[in-house]
C-alpha cells in the first residue's frame, strides 16, 4: 500500500490502531486453517462509522478488506487472500442492550460468545449456541459462519437466534436488517442472507440475539459401546423413539485414547465408541427422556450406561469432549479437521464410510462430533512434511466430501467453506448454484473487494 493510503487509514482509526510492521502482519496472516498470507495493513475499529469510512476508502482505492474476529475459524475465512487490509473486530465488544423481558441481548460483533451467558444468567436466561471455540470466538464470527455446537440437536444453531443486525455494506452504506419482534415480514429476510455469508456481503457490527430460559434440570450420561456401528445406530434409535436430547456427542476409540493420553477424563480406553448424552427441561421430563435413551442404547451393542450423579461427574464426562481436538492435535505434528454432515438416519453409513476411507488410504483418523445432528468431525492425523501422506490425505478428504454429498448431506455443517472447502462447493451446489451465489455477491460488492476469493471465485477472477 502507498504511504498516502496508510496515512488515510491512520486518520480514520488513529495511528495506534493501524499496524503495518512485518511482524504484526505475520500475526494476522493466518487463522486455525492451514493457509497463511500476510496483509498490507491491520486496523482496529471502535465504531460502525469508522468501518463505513474504511469501506468507502477501500472502494475508492480498490483495496481488498478482510474482516476478522479472533482468528479461530477452521476454513481460512479470515486469511487475507488478496492481501490489502485486515479489519480486526475484537475491540468492538460492548453489550449495547440487555432486555430480559423480551429475552433479547444486543452486542457488538467483537464480543466473545462465552461473555453472553453470565449476563443472561442474571435473568435465568442463556444463549444456546455453544461452538467448541465458545471461550474465545466472537459473535460476529459465529454469525458469519453460522456456528453450531454441542447443543445444536435440540436448540439449533446461530441462525435460529439472530433477530437483527447492523451491517456495513461493501461500499460503506450502513443498514439495519431484521427486527426485534417475534414476527417480522416487512421486506426480504435479509438478516438470513448475512448469517453464514462468511464476510463476503457485509461487515456485521451489532447483533441482536434471542435468549431462552435456563432449563430447570438436566440428566447426563455416558454410553459405552462395543462397536462403532452400535453407537451410530443408537443415535438413530434414540431420535426414532421420540426423544430429542439437548446433547448427543460421539467419540471413537482413537479419540478416546488421545483424550486419555492428553488428560485423564475417566473414559474407557477399550471402548470402540462412546456417546455423551444429555436431556434437559422440567425435571420429571428430563429424567423420563433419559430412561427412554437408556432403553434404546442398550439395544445397540452398549456394554455400559452410566448416569452422572453430580455436577462434578457431569463436568468430568464432558471435559473429555471439550479437549478432544487439542488431544488429537497432540498425536501427530498436524491434523486436518473436517465437518461433513449427514442426516441422522445416515449416520451409520457415514461412520462406516469414514472408516473405509481411512483404511483405503492407510491414514490415522479420529472421529468425534455432534452425532445427534449428524455433524461428525473426522480428523486426519498427519505430518505435512510427509508428501506421500499428504497426497493420500487430499484424496481421502475429497472422497469424504463426496460421500457426504452421495448420502444427501453437506460438505460443511458449521465450519464454513472459506478457502479449505472452496474446491468442493460446486460438487454440492452445481454450476447454477455457484452462479446464484456469484450474482448475489456482485449485487452487494461489484468490485469484489470484501473478503475476495472465499467460498467461490468470481467470473472476473477466473478469467484473470
Amino acid at each position: 500500500m502507498k504511504k498516502s493510503q496508510i496515512e488515510e487509514l491512520q486518520k480514520i482509526f488513529g495511528s495506534t490502531n493501524v499496524l503495518t510492521e512485518v511482524e504484526d502482519m505475520i500475526a494476522y496472516s493466518y487463522d486455525a486453517s492451514h493457509v497463511e498470507i500476510q496483509p498490507e495493513a491491520v486496523v482496529f475499529p471502535s465504531t460502525t462509522e469508522q468501518i463505513s469510512q474504511l469501506m468507502k476508502f477501500a472502494y475508492r482505492e480498490h483495496i481488498p478488506v478482510t474482516p476478522r474476529g479472533q482468528g479461530s475459524g477452521l476454513s481460512g475465512g479470515s486469511v487475507p487472500l488478496k492481501k490489502g487490509v485486515v479489519l480486526v473486530m475484537d475491540r468492538m465488544k460492548r453489550v449495547i442492550d440487555f432486555d430480559p423481558a423480551n429475552r433479547l441481548i444486543t452486542v457488538e460483533a467483537g464480543l466473545t460468545t462465552a461473555d453472553i451467558d453470565p449476563i443472561a444468567a442474571e435473568a435465568n436466561l442463556f444463549y444456546p449456541p455453544d461452538p467448541g471455540s465458545v471461550a474465545f470466538s466472537t459473535i460476529g464470527g459465529n454469525v458469519a459462519e453460522n456456528a453450531g455446537g454441542l447443543r445444536g440437536l435440540k436448540y439449533g444453531v446461530t441462525k435460529d437466534y439472530v433477530k437483527m443486525l447492523r451491517v456495513v455494506l461493501p461500499q460503506g452504506d450502513i443498514v439495519v436488517l431484521g427486527n426485534k419482534c417475534v414476527k417480522h415480514v416487512a421486506g426480504f429476510n435479509m438478516e438470513g442472507i448475512f448469517v453464514g455469508s462468511e464476510g463476503l456481503l457485509g461487515i456485521m457490527t451489532e447483533v441482536t440475539l434471542s435468549l431462552l430460559p435456563i432449563p430447570e434440570h438436566r440428566e447426563s450420561a455416558l454410553a459405552i459401546f462395543n462397536s462403532l456401528d452400535g453407537a451410530a445406530q443408537a443415535v438413530s434409535a434414540i431420535i426414532a423413539a421420540g426423544v430429542t436430547p439437548s446433547t448427543m456427542e460421539f467419540m471413537d476409540n482413537a479419540t478416546i485414547n488421545a483424550i486419555q493420553n492428553f488428560k485423564d477424563c475417566g473414559l474407557p480406553r477399550d471402548a470402540e465408541a462412546v456417546l455423551l448424552i444429555e436431556t434437559d427441561g422440567e425435571k420429571n421430563s428430563a429424567i423420563s427422556e433419559m430412561a427412554k435413551v437408556e432403553a434404546q442404547v442398550r439395544k445397540n451393542d452398549c456394554r455400559d450406561f452410566a448416569r452422572a450423579q453430580s455436577t462434578e461427574e457431569r463436568d468430568r464426562m464432558f471435559a473429555g469432549r471439550r479437549v478432544a481436538l487439542n488431544a488429537l492435535a497432540s498425536v501427530k505434528p498436524n491434523l486436518i479437521l473436517e465437518d461433513a454432515t449427514v442426516m441422522r438416519s445416515k449416520l451409520p453409513d457415514m461412520v462406516r464410510g469414514i472408516t473405509d476411507i481411512a483404511k483405503k488410504y492407510n491414514l490415522q483418523v479420529g472421529i468425534f462430533g455432534h452425532a445427534g445432528d449428524g455433524n461428525l468431525h473426522p480428523t486426519f492425523l498427519i505430518d505435512m512434511r510427509d508428501k506421500d501422506e499428504m497426497a493420500r490425505t487430499e484424496k481421502a478428504v475429497a472422497e469424504l466430501f463426496q460421500l457426504a454429498i452421495d448420502l444427501d448431506g453437506t460438505i460443511s455443517g458449521e465450519h464454513g467453506i472459506g478457502l479449505e472447502k472452496k474446491p468442493f462447493l460446486k460438487n454440492q451446489l452445481g454450476g447454477e448454484g455457484i452462479a446464484l451465489l456469484q450474482n448475489i455477491k456482485k449485487t452487494f460488492d461489484p468490485l469484489n473487494l470484501l473478503n475476495p476469493g472465499k467460498m467461490f471465485d468470481m467470473p472476473e477472477s477466473q478469467k484473470a
